[in-house]
């Protein structure tokens, strides 16, 4: 176990370039790449499941501590990222199907990333796995009807199978895993370790798919979206941060609301797009997965030299999922 922790560890420091390394070879066997897209959901359904593993009851109770934190953070998540994603894709001049594709992601729930970010900026933890965890939960409801909103103009959305796919993507195998951690946490807990190379495979094989399926797109109009998603990215972060601040969110807290909004569950929205729409609105999210994974990476290294001014504690919470 001690070998597999090593690689798994590895996997998990290197995880931005790997994910960067799965669009390169999206590109470079497109052919063979995009045969893994019909894959995608139960791909993401797996990581789903890595991450129920990583959650316990004690993860929730941050709710009922700190209820303005989370809810605080929850909204901005579900309101900032749909409209700005919104927002962008129109500035920008986007096709009606890559609309559609930056809306999925910024309707999508935080990304479990985001808790590994989040500790190494020397942020709250324990709000930001209790924002992840909200948010996923409201994602079989929030993120169709807001698709339908904003999208609904664009194209034909049906929400009542978005609805679906999310609960048998995200919502069931959450609670599998969240089930087996409660009943068989011994067992569960000695393979934490090398928990990190169940997402991070999934993720690298979901991005090759896509982009392998989007081949021509990405080197034609590709500069274009993936000035979208670094705007969306940013936007999101830096808001993030503001509307911590205006709420009254603590150093800490605030460095987890900014992540949080920022990090989005990318796999979520390449996935729902692929099965919903069409390859190229998963593009979005396929970019998206190789550049939030490096700017928080930037982020974190930047905060992590300048501890928080308020002291409160870090979670010891479970940080190794990673999506």
């Amino acid at each position: 176990m001690s070998v597999i922790s090593r690689v798994a560890d590895a996997v998990g420091r290197w995880f931005a370039p790997l994910v960067l390394l799965g669009g390169v070879l999206g590109l470079l066997v497109p052919d063979l790449a995009s045969t893994l897209t019909p894959h995608i959901p139960l791909l993401l359904g797996v990581i789903m499941f890595g991450m129920g593993l990583t959650l316990r009851p004690v993860d929730f109770a941050v709710v009922a501590r700190h209820p303005k934190a989370v809810a605080l953070g929850v909204l901005a998540q579900y309101t900032v990222m749909p409209l700005l994603g919104y927002g962008i894709a129109h500035l920008l001049g986007l096709p009606p199907m890559l609309v559609v594709g930056m809306v999925l992601v910024g309707a999508a729930p935080g990304g479990t990333a985001s808790n590994v970010i989040v500790y190494l900026a020397r942020g709250d933890v324990a709000l930001s796995v209790a924002m992840t965890s909200v948010s996923t939960l409201l994602a079989p409801v929030l993120t169709p009807l807001i698709v339908l909103g904003l999208a609904g103009s664009t194209l034909p959305v049906d929400t009542g199978a978005l609805f679906l796919s999310i609960v048998k993507m995200v919502l069931l195998p959450v609670l599998a895993g969240l089930l087996l951690r409660r009943f068989a946490d011994r067992a569960v807990t000695a393979a934490l370790p090398a928990l990190p190379l169940v997402p991070v495979t999934g993720i690298v094989v979901v991005v090759a798919g896509v982009v392998g399926a989007n081949a021509d797109t990405v080197l034609g109009t590709g500069p274009l979206v993936a000035l979208a998603v670094v705007l969306h990215n940013a936007l999101g972060l830096g808001l993030g941060y503001l509307i911590g601040r205006i709420g009254g969110v603590p150093e800490s807290g605030r460095r987890a609301v900014s992540v949080e909004v920022g990090m989005q569950n990318s796999g979520l929205a390449a996935a729902l797009a692929t099965a919903h729409f069409a390859p190229l609105a998963a593009l979005p999210g396929a970019l998206f997965s190789v550049w939030h994974n490096m700017s928080g990476a930037a982020v974190a290294t930047l905060w992590a030299r300048r501890p928080p001014q308020d002291t409160a504690a870090r979670s010891e919470a479970d940080v190794t999922g990673i999506g």
